[in-house]
């Protein structure tokens, strides 16, 4: 628990610090154009945990992304953004085949109704220089990787008339948490034309706590031991962002430094 709390510390003061050079110039930039772009993006949120054990793309539920990005380097682009997601995870019928009609789901019969807002700073590695308008066409992959903070809202009810009578009581109710994450993932940019870019993108988020679905190891049984009838005591939940966005970008023109107006100079 403690070793946790110390994750989530460093992982915070990481976010404060990346923040703070996120919104400064950097003194690697100074070429004779800077970039920034403002854009959104829609898509799917997933969520990989004790209801859902596997990733599994047809469980995507409706995601909207909110986004400002500035370039640093010719290779490097710094990304703050907004996510929010509202999502339903039920046992038994959040999967589309036979393999995951599994005892443990069909027994505990858990309904998950879970909303997600994260707020996130990450670093995006492009593998060719987007803004060189040299390029026919302009495209770059790139991959991306930084810290999030994450406000979710959860409520977790069991169908199930022995569990319900034993565990409802703690989850039924609606819960606010908060939780830090590592976003990291992959995706690509094309310009459309100077100003305006499609972009796809997939990104996975790992978290610190097994508490995005309240099944974690508060559910014991009568030993006193996490009831694995319910959970699975040995790892952490993830959840994920996949979609596409539009952005538009804007430039900056840079004078040469013997050229930029001193206050004073020649007046």
């Amino acid at each position: 628990m403690i070793l946790n709390k110390i994750k989530q510390a460093l992982l915070i003061c990481s976010i404060l610090q990346i923040g703070s050079a996120f919104f400064c110039s950097s003194a690697s930039a100074q070429d004779a154009v800077t970039t920034s772009e403002i854009g959104i993006g829609i898509g799917g949120a997933n969520y990989k945990g004790e209801v859902a054990p596997k990733y599994r793309f047809l469980n995507n539920q409706p995601a909207m992304t909110v986004f400002y990005r500035r370039d640093i380097s010719e290779p490097i682009t710094l990304r703050g953004g907004l996510m929010g997601s509202h999502r339903i995870i039920k046992d038994n019928t959040s999967f589309s085949d036979e393999d995951y009609n599994l005892p443990l789901p069909n027994f505990r019969q858990a309904d998950v109704r879970l909303s997600m807002l994260e707020a996130s700073v990450v670093a995006e590695y492009n593998f060719l220089d987007f803004y060189d308008m040299s390029q026919k066409p302009r495209v770059s992959p790139y991959f991306f990787a930084g810290a999030a903070f994450l406000l979710y809202h959860v409520k977790t009810v069991f169908r199930e008339p022995q569990l319900a009578g034993a565990h409802n009581t703690a989850v039924q109710d609606w819960d606010l948490q908060t939780a830090v994450s590592i976003p990291f993932g992959v995706g690509i940019k094309y310009a459309l034309n100077k100003h305006w870019n499609l972009g796809a993108e997939f990104g996975a988020r790992k978290t610190f706590t097994d508490r995005l679905d309240k099944l974690d190891e508060g559910h014991i049984n009568n030993n006193g031991e996490p009831d694995k009838r319910i959970i699975n005591p040995y790892d952490n939940d993830w959840y994920f962002y996949n979609g596409i966005s539009l952005s538009y970008t804007i430039y900056r023109y840079n004078c040469p430094p013997p050229y930029r107006r001193k206050r004073g100079l020649l007046e």
